[in-house]
Parts: structure tokens; C-alpha cells; sequence
């Protein structure tokens, strides 16, 4: 198990940040790991607490952005690349359906069916 991204906080200023993931050494992994998580938040984001994850992962980016030097170019890229992303997930779940699947979107928050119908 590697640990994406940790954050804590210490008393009421001591916010710190870590990982696992030796980016030296797997740049790669900055390419790899979206379309992973698009996935887990697409289907294993479960448990109710969805929006306050969301939420802080936003908080994260809004964050992030302030302390930018350039925030429109970092707006612009992230737009360009989550804009990618969004059509190839678009693309899959078309796949999908064409071939006979049966795909099932759920908001956050809200819990798939239970599997166990006993």
C-alpha cells in the first residue's frame, strides 16, 4: 500500500503533507495516477462521507492556486488536462454501453444498492 497523499494537522496551525510515492524516481506517476483516481472516485468513494472528502480535496486546490505565480496558467492547465480526462472517461463508459454494459452513476453521498439481497 503507498500512501497518495497524507495530510494532518497539529493543534490549530500545524498542518503538514506527505507520500509515499517517490516522484524522483516515478515521474510517471504524475500521469498514471488521475485516471486511477477519477476511478476510485467514480466507483469506490463510498461511505457517506463523499462530500467531506470532496470538499477538502477542493481546499487542497483553492489552496494550491493562491500560492501560484502564475494562477492562470495553472487554471488553464489543469482545465486542459481534467478536460482530456473527463472525455476519455466519457468515451469509456460509451464503450461500455455499446458492448452491453449497464453503468449506474450515483452522486456523492449516495450508496449503491446493497449487493446482498438476503
Amino acid at each position: 500500500m503507498k500512501k497518495i497523499l497524507e495530510v494532518l494537522r497539529f493543534g490549530d496551525t500545524d498542518i503538514r503533507f506527505n507520500t509515499d510515492i517517490p516522484l524522483q524516481k516515478l515521474p510517471q506517476a504524475v500521469q498514471t495516477l488521475p485516471p486511477e483516481i477519477l476511478m476510485a472516485m467514480a466507483t469506490t468513494l463510498w461511505g457517506g462521507n463523499e462530500p467531506a472528502v470532496l470538499a477538502m480535496i477542493r481546499v487542497l486546490a483553492i489552496a494550491d492556486l493562491a500560492l501560484s505565480v502564475n494562477r492562470e496558467e495553472m487554471i488553464s492547465e489543469l482545465d486542459e488536462a481534467s478536460k482530456h480526462l473527463a472525455l476519455a472517461f466519457k468515451r469509456s463508459i460509451r464503450d461500455v454501453s455499446n458492448q452491453g454494459g449497464n453503468i449506474v452513476i450515483f452522486g456523492p453521498g449516495v450508496p449503491p444498492p446493497s449487493a446482498d439481497k438476503s
